[in-house]
């Protein structure tokens, strides 16, 4: 009986089956997973902050998690603009690829489709992009295995909290154990272990939190001074004054009478006494600099996390730059697309392949994105000349290109060739030398006007035909362009020849834009010239002679 193989998790640990069935009660009150948090944010300054980020950097983490998490609570801006972040990835459209092209390769594929069709998975992709701000995020897998199959049943959001950082490289993930407190070991294929470095180094300072701490900071002094200039100002500063002889018993009272009136902006003062209130003239009583202080603050916080303003502060800053704010947006939404489905693929996707069909067998490849929108238009005007060259392309694939079905016999359509009948046939050349209206200059000019035909109908015949049922005569200028028309047909021909030639020669159209280059003196359009000279003299002279006519009336 063969051995089945030992699997091993991304650092080498092997997979203990039994574990995976195991539940560990994620939280308990009093216990190393305790669910309550501390509020490190409560009268934080600058020194505190630098105290807490140290301890982070040094292996102890739980401050500058708390405190992560203080602000996404307290700070409208950042939890709006980090929100919008992890949302707009957590939506995208997810595909599947095979890992091979084989029956067993497509059998897991659709596996792992039916699977993302969970109402749940937004949801929890959303937290696994908890990682943004904080740097990292943990996602325990519960397996379902209650026909003996595994398949992921739910990802369940971990507190960052109950985890730690191998102390001699501060990289390699470990978990407090829930009953001890020791560090130990992630257990293999158990969790989703996210780090999405908003820059390169460790992951404890890789956060977008990081920074954002210090703009929260500094705007929360700014926001208090606000508050207290708002309140004070605009209230009546009391002032009571007493006289000479008054005990100070009575100096007490007048005191509280004042100061009880409404706020703190009371004084007294004895009837002698003069007190001048000097105003900062660049200032008064605007609250400008304020606002100023704190916008331009939230600016930056919307350029850490988004990379821009535009959808933010509604400035665009001048013309177009919202769409380049745009696109920026999409750089990093992209960029963090592409992480995440590294991520899932990584710890999820191919540890339950491994566990459900083996070792050996082909995993496939999740991606998360946005559909490229295709440029329809340039694919047909880039199409359009091999099609004139003869090239041949299933009418299926072009329908499929522009999302349009193939009609049938009983079905209305438009376009599309015209029937071949004797009437729109083309005419052989007349005893004249001359050929008909409708015949072909050349063997070129018939597949062009072909090609016209499928792309518009009867357009390139009507150019070709003459007109019919005309019983009225012609206008001066009618009768000249029908004229130049046919003393132009041989030089025009002529040129044509060459092009043509010159076109079955090549094999590239590279190459016949070259010979086009090199041989254009050598293209003969001196009778063409002519004729085009003396139509221009005779339209230029009928014209004036028009002219004078209506003049002598």
């Amino acid at each position: 009986m063969a051995k089945t193989p030992q699997l091993l998790d991304r650092w080498g640990n092997p997979v203990r089956r039994a574990d995976l069935m195991r539940f560990d009660e994620p939280s308990t009150i009093g216990g190393v997973r305790s669910p309550l948090t501390g509020y490190p944010g409560d009268g934080l300054n600058p020194g505190r902050l630098a105290s807490i980020l140290k301890e982070a950097d040094a292996g102890d983490p739980i401050r500058y998690l708390e405190l992560a998490e203080t602000i996404e609570e307290r700070d409208a801006h950042y939890l709006g603009v980090l929100g919008t972040r992890r949302r707009s990835i957590s939506q995208l459209d997810i595909t599947v690829e095979p890992g091979e092209e084989t029956p067993l390769g497509e059998e897991i594929a659709a596996r792992v489709r039916k699977w993302l069709l969970r109402d749940e998975l937004t949801d929890e992709l959303f937290e696994i992009l908890d990682a943004l701000g904080k740097g990292y995020s943990f996602t325990h897998i519960r397996w379902d295995t209650s026909e003996g199959q595994y398949e992921p049943a739910t990802l369940e959001y971990c507190d960052p909290r109950w985890f730690r950082f191998d102390r001699k490289d501060l990289k390699t993930p470990r978990m407090l154990n829930p009953e001890t407190g020791q560090e130990e070991i992630l257990p293999p294929f158990q969790y989703i272990y996210a780090p999405m470095k908003a820059k390169s180094g460790l992951p404890l300072r890789s956060g977008l939190a990081r920074v954002a701490l210090w703009a929260w900071l500094f705007k929360a002094y700014t926001q208090r001074d606000w508050a207290i200039f708002t309140q004070t100002y605009g209230q009546p500063l009391r002032i009571g004054k007493y006289g000479p002889g008054t005990s100070e018993d009575d100096r007490k009272t007048l005191f509280r009478a004042v100061a009880n009136i409404a706020g703190d902006c009371a004084a007294i003062i004895p009837e002698s006494m003069m007190i001048e209130f000097q105003e900062a003239k660049s200032i008064g009583a605007s609250t400008d600099h304020y606002e100023r202080r704190s916008d331009w603050l939230d600016k930056q916080t919307s350029k850490l996390v988004l990379g821009q303003t535009a959808t933010t502060d509604a400035e665009t800053g001048g013309l177009g730059s919202g769409k380049e704010h745009r696109q920026v947006q999409e750089d990093i939404e992209r960029a963090d697309a592409k992480q995440l489905g590294a991520i899932i693929n990584r710890d999820l996707i191919r540890p339950w392949v491994q566990l459900e069909y083996g070792p050996d067998a082909p995993a496939p490849r999740l991606k998360i994105g946005r559909p490229e929108p295709e440029d329809l238009e340039a694919f047909s005007n880039a199409l359009n000349p091999f099609i004139q060259n003869g090239l041949r392309v299933k009418q299926s694939e072009i329908l499929a290109k522009f999302g349009l079905s193939d009609p049938t016999a009983a079905d209305p359509a438009i376009g599309g060739s015209p029937a071949k009948s004797p009437e729109n046939a083309p005419q052989p050349a007349s005893a004249t030398g001359q050929s008909d209206a409708m015949a072909p200059q050349s063997e070129f000019k018939c597949r062009l006007n072909d090609h016209l035909g499928i792309l518009g109908g009867d357009g390139a015949k009507q150019a070709e035909e003459a007109p019919v049922g005309r019983s009225e005569a012609l206008p001066p200028e009618a009768a000249l362009a029908a004229r130049l028309e046919t003393e132009a047909h041989s030089g025009m021909g002529q040129m044509l020849a060459r092009i043509e030639a010159m076109l079955k020669a090549s094999s590239s159209f590279e190459e016949f834009r070259e010979m086009l280059l090199a041989s254009s003196d050598d293209i003969d359009v001196a009778e063409l010239e002519a004729v085009l000279a003396s139509a221009t003299l005779a339209g230029e002279t009928g014209g004036r002679s028009m002219i004078e006519e209506e003049a002598d009336g």
